[in-house]
């Protein structure tokens, strides 16, 4: 069990951000943090391995103290046992992606580091320099680097939103196998739902610096009130008129969508605009792809 009590007073770009969160996090758990952005969900990954202060609280991870601001304890990053997966990789780049793994292992552990390479499809490339590799290949050379240390928590800060589509559901894949196949506690930060149905166990939603919402990815974001309406997110790419209607594209996902507008609806709409597209008379068909 991984058990947190923090507090941090932070300055966002909306202003002041009192942050106040607590959760407990079981072993071998998959836990997602979701929130707005400036909501703190780095900082909190960060509190958790050492790399930045809180005002105050308590870490316990597995019975031993990592932080407890009251009987002054505070343990640097080398002394946690976490695994830190970054969005831009954070790789050596004059080390080889067998040295960039094995960078914080032993001699003794050269076995441990040939099983890991395996796992995560690097074999072949284990003599090659992070800059002659695809994004793909640094992220999994990154993710073998911080599972290699055996971590108590695998801290993933947005770890796949550099990565286009196909490649991020890939190592969406291979993320849940290895998680799985470890035995990881794993902590992840990410804006894109669709990874967090398909990874977390848990998610912790942050609002307004507490943690607002805890549940399944299901009872966390599926509001049963909306039944029979669809409600989508997206952003406004143009707008365009035509004979009597107005045109609006939107980028929903990976995917562009026309719709027909009234100049009531595009009024004060401009390009790159975050808007809500809902759908009163919804029956839908599915069809799986592929």
């Amino acid at each position: 069990m991984i058990s947190f009590t923090l507090a941090k007073t932070l300055q966002s770009a909306t202003g002041r951000l009192d942050l106040q969160v607590a959760a407990d996090i079981e072993e071998g758990s998959f836990v997602t943090l979701f929130g707005a952005s400036g909501a703190g969900k780095t900082t909190i990954l960060r509190m958790l391995a050492g790399l930045a202060a809180p005002d105050g609280g308590s870490i316990v991870a597995g019975g031993d103290t990592w932080y407890d601001a009251a009987r002054r304890v505070d343990l640097p990053p080398q002394q946690r046992a976490t695994g830190f997966v970054f969005q831009d990789y954070a790789l050596f780049p004059n080390l080889s992606v067998r040295d960039n793994v094995g960078y914080a292992t032993q001699k003794s552990e050269r076995a441990w580091v040939d099983e890991l390479l395996e796992m995560t499809g690097l074999s072949e490339l284990q003599h090659r320099l992070p800059a002659t590799l695809s994004g793909g290949q640094k992220q999994r050379v990154a993710l073998a680097r911080a599972v290699a240390r055996k971590p108590k928590l695998l801290l993933l800060d947005e770890p796949l939103s550099a990565l286009d589509t196909a490649m991020r559901a890939q190592l969406q894949d291979d993320l849940l196998r290895l998680h799985r196949r470890l035995g990881l506690t794993t902590l992840m930060v990410t804006h894109d739902l669709g990874e967090v149905f398909k990874l977390s166990q848990r998610v912790l939603r942050l609002e307004d610096g507490r943690i607002a919402q805890s549940g399944t990815a299901a009872e966390v974001f599926l509001q049963r009130r909306f039944a029979g309406k669809l409600t989508v997110h997206a952003q406004v790419l143009a707008i365009r008129q035509e004979e009597v209607v107005q045109v609006v594209s939107l980028l929903i996902g990976q995917d562009i969508v026309e719709v027909i507008a009234s100049g009531d609806e595009t009024a004060g709409l401009r390009e790159g605009d975050p808007v809500s597209v809902s759908a009163k008379a919804f029956s839908p068909l599915l069809f799986r792809q592929g």
